[in-house]
């Protein structure tokens, strides 16, 4: 493989910030969101977004699908959506005399989906999207319809305390690269939303990338080089997640799986692209851990009674795994 050339890279690198700069004009404050927000979209991964209801979740959504000029679908999950709701359903249809299954597609056939509350809806339809977002497929019915490329999952949900939510299932958890955490917004930012917002009122987003150009960026992050240290110190933080392996991993009941370490992978190179560098650094991988590992980590009964959350543990783990180990490859990398 080639890897990519620094003038790529800056040319690339110039779309993105475009990106950025105007998904920062339709969510006030949140600079930090849009960024993992803008990495994970170049890693080809699906996101889910946790805060509570009016902090913007969905119109940043919305503003992404306009800002790259693709085709987006919103499913509102509730308690009584069925999976064939999401995928949807052979339809009995007469032609020519004779009548026959017609396979309908359901609103997963986008290339933006915006899964709204996904927590809402029962496990069931929850699991229903387990194969769309691993394999960019659905099977109905013994027969698999392939869904448009690019294919992303930008999932919301609301805290599991709140009522009428149902915890995601851990495989399909696994399955977001990232989750991002929305904060509310400081006393700035709410006077600025007042000044430049009205109620009701969807903000004007203009197009920065096409789907030609979108996937031109995409194979290029594939294309970034990505060290040997690198990648040692990848399975080292994910080894580390796992009990009796670090002194960060004590309360962990399950540690990350090797997903985990080609999520950090894959954001780490969506990193380095955004910071116009042709290599993945130690800092990229320590920039994207926390929202790669949050969701990949459960805390044994003791650790949620004493108030422990992944994010402390994240946090340890980052502190105690050095960027280099005796039993790593000497090959030189500029961070």
């Amino acid at each position: 493989m080639q890897f990519a050339t620094e003038s790529e890279v800056a040319t690339a690198s110039q779309h993105v910030r475009s990106l950025s700069n105007t998904l920062n004009q339709v969510l006030f404050g949140q600079e930090d969101l849009i960024d993992l927000v803008t990495t994970g979209l170049l890693a080809r991964g699906h996101i889910l977004l946790e805060g509570l209801p009016g902090l913007g979740k969905t119109e940043l959504v919305k503003g992404l699908s306009k800002a790259l000029s693709l085709d987006s679908k919103r499913i509102q999950f509730t308690p009584d959506l069925l999976p064939g709701d999401i995928t949807g359903n052979p339809v009995l249809q007469e032609k020519d005399g004779q009548r026959k299954f017609v396979f309908q597609p359901g609103p997963l056939f986008t290339n933006i989906l915006l899964a709204d509350e996904i927590n809402r809806a029962s496990p069931k339809t929850q699991s229903s999207m387990l194969e769309a977002m691993q394999e960019r497929c659905v099977t109905v019915i013994g027969e698999t319809h392939d869904l448009p490329a690019p294919f992303f999952v930008l999932a919301t949900q609301n805290p599991i305390e709140l009522e009428g939510t149902y915890p995601l299932p851990e495989a399909q958890l696994d399955r977001f690269l990232f989750k991002l955490e929305v904060k509310r917004n400081n006393v700035d930012t709410l006077e600025k939303i007042v000044n430049l917002r009205e109620l009701g009122a969807e903000p004007e987003v203009t197009t920065m990338m096409n789907a030609t150009q979108l996937n031109e960026v995409l194979n290029l992050v594939r294309r970034i080089y990505l060290p040997d240290v690198v990648a040692n110190y990848i399975a080292r933080l994910v080894d580390g997640t796992h009990p009796g392996q670090s002194t960060a991993s004590t309360g962990i009941k399950y540690g990350s799986s090797p997903r985990a370490a080609l999520s950090l992978a894959s954001a780490a190179k969506a990193r380095a692209l955004i910071n116009e560098r042709t290599h993945a650094s130690f800092e990229d991988v320590k920039y994207v851990a926390p929202a790669v590992l949050r969701h990949r980590i459960v805390l044994d009964y003791n650790s949620r009674v004493e108030g422990k959350t992944t994010n402390d543990t994240i946090t340890a783990l980052l502190a105690e795994i050095p960027f280099q180990s005796k039993e790593a490859p000497r090959t030189m990398v500029s961070q």
